[in-house]
């Protein structure tokens, strides 16, 4: 008996508990007129992290209206603005230990004034204090034909080394340029892979032929790709672009053909393309 209660008074807990967290889904809410946005940008061997608040225009002037030149910007609405970097990354040529900043601008009619800001956690920009921040520096605005109605943080152009950050609201933008140095650690991970049972062809020869490494050792990756996959294009297709940026064009020549050939039976559009895109161009050196 005195089991049975107990297990009635567990069922008497639990049905209150989700009693509770029903009700508690079912409060009524009322959207912010400024939406929150987090983004996460892989980059390098780390990633770039930013939340903010998304003001809209609403017919209002934006820059020298209802943000004034010359004044501190939360860059967005409610909380400032945070970027964090998972590892030190080059912001317009400053480098930025991994950490968590707040990300405030200074508008003005040609210039921006960004700022990283060492306390992240603040509301609006009433709190701030320049002797916080971690680094300031310039970038040209740039005037836009199309009007951006909600305030918006992209990110352009990434690669494994560089990105551009982009701040876009109304008519006006800014871009800022960032780096990663992470080279010589992937190197040194690729070194590794290639020594265990999986190893990760593609992504291989890819990174040393758009980063300007040893092409002949992109090419030997290539070939025992081949070997381990023969009917697949997309290793014929890096072979052949490896083999048309060491300049042997009527080896790329045939490597393209061959993957043009192994597409076309697998019905792959895409690598069909992709490989007669390296035939014309191969083709077209050739005959200049």
């Amino acid at each position: 008996m005195k089991n049975f209660r107990v297990y009635l008074f567990a069922l008497f807990l639990i049905a209150c508990f989700n009693t509770k967290t029903f009700a508690q889904q079912q409060q009524p809410r009322i959207p912010e007129a400024s939406s929150t946005q987090t983004l996460i940008q892989d980059f390098g061997l780390g990633k770039i992290t930013v939340t903010y608040s998304r003001p809209n225009v609403r017919d209002r002037k934006i820059f020298g209206g209802i943000q004034p030149y010359g004044e501190v910007w939360r860059t967005g609405a409610n909380w400032a603005t945070t970027i964090t970097f998972s590892e030190e990354t080059t912001v317009e040529g400053n480098k930025v230990p991994a950490g968590t900043y707040a990300l405030f601008t200074i508008p003005g009619e040609k210039e921006w004034t960004i700022i990283l800001n060492n306390t992240p956690k603040q509301w609006g920009a009433y709190t701030y204090k320049q002797s916080d921040d971690f680094i300031r520096f310039k970038v040209p605005s740039i005037n836009l034909k199309e009007k951006r109605e909600t305030f918006t943080i992209a990110f352009a152009n990434v690669t494994t080394k560089t990105c551009d950050f982009y701040l876009l609201w109304d008519y006006t933008a800014v871009a800022i340029k960032m780096g990663t140095n992470d080279d010589a650690q992937i190197v040194a991970n690729i070194d590794q892979l290639m020594k265990g049972p999986k190893k990760p062809y593609f992504n291989a020869i890819q990174y040393y032929y758009e980063n300007n490494h040893d092409l002949n050792k992109a090419l030997a990756w290539a070939q025992e790709a081949e070997k381990a996959e023969p009917k697949a294009p997309w290793f014929k297709l890096w072979k052949a672009r490896v083999l048309l940026k060491l300049g042997r064009k009527q080896e790329a020549i045939t490597a393209a053909q061959e993957g043009v050939g192994l597409a076309k039976s697998s019905d792959d559009d895409e690598y069909v393309r992709l490989n007669e895109a390296v035939l014309a161009k191969a083709m077209y050196s050739d005959s200049k």
